[in-house]
């Protein structure tokens, strides 16, 4: 059986933390969970503007920590996969920000489901994304 593999966006685990319900599933159903390092920059960005730095960091640790959870690199054949995905966008005039397309190149390069809560996402044909509503549960 095929593993089921996701890459957290940023916004997906900040709604997890938060409670969200359908991204809490996902992580739970998932065998392995990555992140990137434009992920963990943006998270740890986050954290140094937010009042609680320490704890935001301790429990990032923990997640990190855990036996399914892995960060993969952003290498040449990402930035391969970087280009193909910002020369469709550009061609059929939708782009996105640019640290979602290396989280997009991620996710293509490595098989990998993202789970979001940004639905500009699904303008990327060359990935498989997971769309969330935020909840406030």
């Amino acid at each position: 059986m095929e593993k089921n593999k996701i890459i957290l966006d940023t916004s997906a685990y900040s709604a997890y933390l938060r409670g969200n319900s359908e991204i809490k599933l996902s992580i739970q159903h998932a065998d392995e969970i990555f992140l990137n390092p434009v992920i963990l920059g943006e998270l740890l960005a986050g954290f140094i503007m937010g009042k609680s730095q320490k704890k935001n960091r301790a429990i990032l640790e923990e997640f990190l920590s855990s036996p399914r959870v892995r960060v993969v690199a952003i290498d040449e054949e990402t930035s391969e996969r970087y280009a193909v995905i910002v020369n469709h966008l550009r061609k059929e005039g939708t782009p996105i920000p640019t640290n979602d397309l290396w989280i997009s190149a991620s996710a293509m390069q490595h098989g990998l489901k993202v789970v979001t809560t940004d639905s500009h996402y699904l303008k990327v044909q060359q990935i498989i994304t997971q769309y969330c509503q935020v909840d406030d549960s």
